[in-house]
């Protein structure tokens, strides 16, 4: 019998079916009581926690966020996904690069700018104990590249050619102008990669050995035509064909290499292009500090202190009540005895009753 009721008293039914906790009306009342005496204190802990916040607000320097949109166009017709993809990385690690923090550095001068002087503060020290070099224009550009690198940031946007990038500063201005000058830099150092500079020393080069090709070539055609001595003629006319052969050579072989490279360049990888979509202007809010979200979680942080600090009111005070009832006092715990007659006060008291008067006389 009691292993079937045991059966039947079993629920069978799936965990999303069976009824929840309930919860009772005195657990209600015991909240809304906990609530009531510690109103007080919650109220307390939430202005502090809002005084916290609006000295911050105030203190707190903005930060504005410049945003500009660039976009890398691929020439190739046919290009595979996860290609594209390591390409666009690729780019965005070219963009974030110490060269191009460098070079934007040195541009706008920004080694001397106090909101990227802040990591040089080791620096100084270590400088006035001995333990490195003088500080130098180099060195103190090289100290503003990680704070730079820190302010900017770069992202592809889904799957798509476009790249936004963004740069916090506190001069709204400032950060535009940043910004653009980084895209400017990338959007060079692309185009410069593609042989617009270098291409311009290659074809000096190959003038410059054509030239020298020719100038040995006629100078040996100029001697074999004008020879006068033929003592001296064989060994002359070797060292002229020796030299116009070399020149020749080193003309042939420069050819033959930048031919070589010019293939495997547009074998290797499609090439790509980048341009300025949305150019970088000055914010018109600050991106921090926000005065809602501060507020909001000061409000939030006031309000769990508070609770917290009433319930360790509360158990402390739930604490030093069981102590009480569970250790006797000092009444309770005194052992009480019988006094002797002679120390009882009742008996005293009948002592000096019965007692008679006694007449004293002198012997003289």
């Amino acid at each position: 019998m009691l292993q079937n009721n045991r059966t039947d008293n079993r629920d069978d039914r799936p965990p999303e079916f069976r009824p929840g906790p309930v919860v009772s009306l005195a657990e209600v009342l015991a909240v809304l009581a906990f609530i009531r005496r510690n109103v007080p204190i919650i109220s307390l802990t939430c202005f502090a926690a809002l005084g916290v916040a609006a000295l911050y607000l105030i203190t707190a320097v903005p930060t504005f966020t410049a945003k500009a949109l660039l976009i890398v166009n691929s020439k190739a017709t046919l290009v595979d996904a996860s290609a594209v993809s390591t390409v666009m990385e690729s780019q965005i690690a070219i963009i974030k690069s110490e060269a191009i923090a460098s070079a934007v550095i040195e541009k706008l001068g920004l080694a001397q700018d106090r909101e990227f002087v802040t990591g040089q503060v080791g620096g100084m020290i270590s400088r006035l104990l001995g333990w490195s070099r003088p500080q130098t224009e180099d060195s103190a550009a090289r100290y503003a590249v990680e704070p730079f690198q820190r302010k900017l940031s770069a992202k592809r946007v889904g799957p798509t050619y476009l790249v936004e990038i963004t740069f916090d500063s506190r001069d709204p201005d400032r950060a535009a102008q940043i910004l653009n000058a980084v895209a400017e830099n990338y959007i060079t150092r692309q185009m410069d990669k593609g042989g617009l500079q270098e291409e311009k020393w290659v074809k000096d080069r190959l003038n410059e050995l054509s030239t020298q090709a020719l100038a040995a070539q006629k100078a040996l055609e100029d001697y074999s035509k004008n020879r006068k001595e033929p003592a001296d003629s064989a060994a002359t006319i070797d060292k002229l064909a020796a030299a116009a052969e070399s020149s020749r050579s080193a003309y042939d072989n420069f050819r033959y290499v930048l031919r070589k490279a010019e293939a495997t360049q547009q074998q290797a990888s499609p090439v790509f292009e980048a341009s300025v979509v949305n150019g970088a202007s000055p914010p018109l809010r600050a991106t921090s500090p926000k005065p809602r979200s501060v507020l909001g979680i000061a409000v939030a942080g006031g309000l769990l202190l508070g609770i917290a600090i009433g319930m360790l009111r509360s158990l402390s005070d739930r604490i030093r009540t069981s102590e009480q009832k569970t250790s006797p006092s000092a009444e309770d715990g005194r052992i009480k005895r019988p006094l002797p007659d002679g120390v009882r006060p009742d008996h005293q008291f009948e002592a000096s009753a019965n007692a008679k008067p006694v007449r004293l006389t002198g012997s003289g």
